[in-house]
């Protein structure tokens, strides 16, 4: 086997411990949502459902180019690097049309360790695996929904050559350079241990890693009931075992810049707050800025007791790692971010 199987932890391999590192002078994760558009209809995501129905998500479809270029400039006054600049959302990257020459600025002005695209691969051709290369990306994460055409269109409603799809991976792949390619699949694509083995030995020669990944009741305008069909939701997304979040970490080593500029604290669809605004405001302001702060100590307070939105949501019960818990530190930390954030 050439392809390394990663079991209960996500693309990122080992986490640190949060609580150990807070307060973070620049995000562990700041994520780039470059396209409110997806070519895919998947049955757990919220593009399976009718816009007006998902609630507010962006007031523009694609960002920017200008406006990605000042936030990539803003994230230069961190005084450390990104840990990784992730390219990804509500929607499929691939569809920003200038996706690669973002990769490429945020390569030239060195605001990240890694930088970072998850995408569906149905665009992945000969000629924007080259480009993505060419850009600098450090890692390709290929969301795949099935190991046969049958079942890609039962899950995404998307008809596509199954075997074209596959080729352009292997060429990706053989072409990869120094990028690091992972192969994730949800597990209701799969039905059983012997589809299971089949995805595994199908991308063993063509990826660098892989892994299945648990669906999650992560949005409320989607039914879930009728995707996962009683399933056990014992464990997380990432195969940990679901355990009780009153401290959620998010706040304290993420941040979203959403395709029309607005600042989200989380990954949840539902924003508890909007913290800042790139088409007028820096990155790094909002992110040491006074408003950020006071959320962090909100959560601190327990954050299904302080935030409505927060109380309904249950995208951090089912992503939660070990490292990321902070409950038995949240009265430690009130302290710190009671007092004025780092410079």
């Amino acid at each position: 086997m050439n392809a390394v199987k990663i079991v209960a932890q996500g693309a990122g391999g080992k986490r640190t411990r949060l609580a150990d590192v807070l307060p973070l002078e620049a995000p562990f994760v700041l994520q780039i949502f470059p396209a409110y558009v997806c070519n895919f209809r998947c049955n757990f995501c919220i593009f399976s459902v009718e816009e007006k129905k998902r609630g507010f998500i962006s007031d523009k479809k694609l960002m920017d180019f200008e406006m990605y270029k000042r936030s990539i400039d803003e994230m230069t006054r961190f005084k450390n690097k990104i840990k990784v600049l992730r390219f990804a959302g509500m929607g499929e990257p691939l569809l920003h049309p200038q996706i690669t020459e973002m990769i490429a600025y945020a390569t030239e002005k060195q605001v990240a360790e890694k930088t970072e695209i998850i995408t569906n691969a149905s665009l992945l051709d000969h000629e924007t695996s080259d480009r993505l290369a060419a850009a600098g990306l450090s890692r390709l994460l290929l969301s795949i929904e099935g190991v046969t055409p049958e079942k890609y269109q039962k899950i995404s409603q998307a008809k596509m050559d199954f075997d074209k799809f596959l080729e352009n991976i292997r060429y990706c792949f053989e072409h990869r350079g120094k990028m690091h390619i992972h192969a994730k699949i949800v597990n209701i694509a799969l039905d059983g241990p012997e589809e299971e083995e089949k995805f595994y030995q199908m991308f063993d020669q063509i990826s660098d890693s892989m892994g299945i990944e648990n669906v999650m009741p992560l949005y409320p305008c989607v039914d879930f009931k009728e995707v996962l069909k009683g399933q056990d939701l014992s464990m997380t997304q990432y195969g940990v075992p679901v355990s009780k979040v009153t401290v959620c970490p998010q706040p304290f080593y993420t941040t979203q810049i959403n395709p029309d500029g607005k600042v989200v604290p989380c990954y949840s669809i539902v924003y508890p707050e909007i913290m800042g605004d790139c088409t007028n405001e820096s990155i790094y302001e909002i992110w040491h800025g006074e408003k950020f702060r006071k959320f962090r100590l909100k959560m601190l307070e327990g954050s299904k007791i302080s935030c409505e939105a927060c109380r309904k949501c249950e995208v951090m019960e089912h992503r939660l790692f070990p490292e990321d818990d902070l409950s038995g530190e949240a009265e430690r930390l009130k302290k710190v971010y009671q007092n004025k954030m780092i410079e």
